[in-house]
């Protein structure tokens, strides 16, 4: 609900419509399985992000209303039922048109230490920006990589919301009502599951690169839920039921 009289005055100022929301959206498939009230309300809160945010371009990248929407819709579905509060702290999202690479030391695992680090689409700084790549980002879906679900925005919008807690570390802030050990016990089985079924070559229902740490398992699992969320239900019920607690959602009924 926009209630701020200023916020109210900043969002009419931008004049952008919902049919411009649903251009942007067009494409992506996850957006089907919201009701018409809850897409308002995605609406609404998307452009109050862009009230609160700032779009930044890396490397000259031109960026587009309809770029800059569909960027803030797909970081607003997280905290649809959270509140924009969850994201103070930081302000700006860098997009570049593609990969970009982090100006900083990297040790790769041969342990030798790189002056860059390889080729990202997302990352999320403790404190500081989201930097996204805007061709992940428009192939977002349900199978975009190897088959898996990949949405580069709510990964690193999952790692934001992880870091309210001390750190990236598969231990977001919980709300009351939820049980912080049964929550850490159902991602440790399903880790030590996925880590089980990987080591014998067998088909995983997430990304693999989410098996490479914690942090990485809760964004991978986040971005699963959102644009995947039957085959994590079906696969790994337990850590959905947590996550459609942890983001007071349910996609797999749509």
């Amino acid at each position: 609900m926009i209630e701020h009289w200023l916020e109210r005055r900043h969002i009419q100022q931008m004049g952008l419509t919902r049919a411009d929301w649903d251009t942007a959206n067009a494409s992506w498939p996850l957006l089907a399985c919201y009701s018409e009230a809850d897409r308002e309300r995605l609406f609404e809160l998307t452009l109050r992000f862009l009230v609160h945010k700032v779009f930044a371009s890396g490397r000259d990248f031109e960026l587009t209303g309809d770029i800059c929407l569909r960027v803030a819709t797909m970081a607003c579905v997280p905290i649809l039922n959270l509140g924009l509060n969850w994201y103070d702290g930081w302000q700006t999202i860098i997009l570049y048109e593609g990969g970009f690479r982090p100006q900083r030391p990297w040790r790769s695992e041969d342990g030798v230490v790189h002056a860059v680090g390889p080729e990202l689409s997302g990352e999320a700084w403790n404190i500081g920006p989201v930097i996204l790549s805007w061709d992940a980002i428009r192939h977002a879906g349900p199978h975009a990589r190897g088959g898996k679900a990949g949405n580069v925005v709510i990964h690193e919008l999952a790692h934001k919301l992880d870091m309210l807690n001390g750190g990236a570390n598969c231990a977001p802030p919980l709300h009351d009502g939820m049980n912080a050990q049964l929550w850490h016990d159902v991602f440790e089985a399903a880790w030590l599951q996925l880590n089980q079924q990987a080591a014998h070559h067998h088909e995983l229902p997430i990304d693999p690169y989410g098996l490479t740490n914690p942090a990485e398992f809760f964004a991978v699992c986040s971005e699963t839920f959102f644009d995947a969320p039957h085959t994590l239900k079906a696969v790994l019920p337990d850590l959905y039921q947590q996550l459609s607690l942890f983001y007071r959602q349910n996609p797999a009924i749509g």
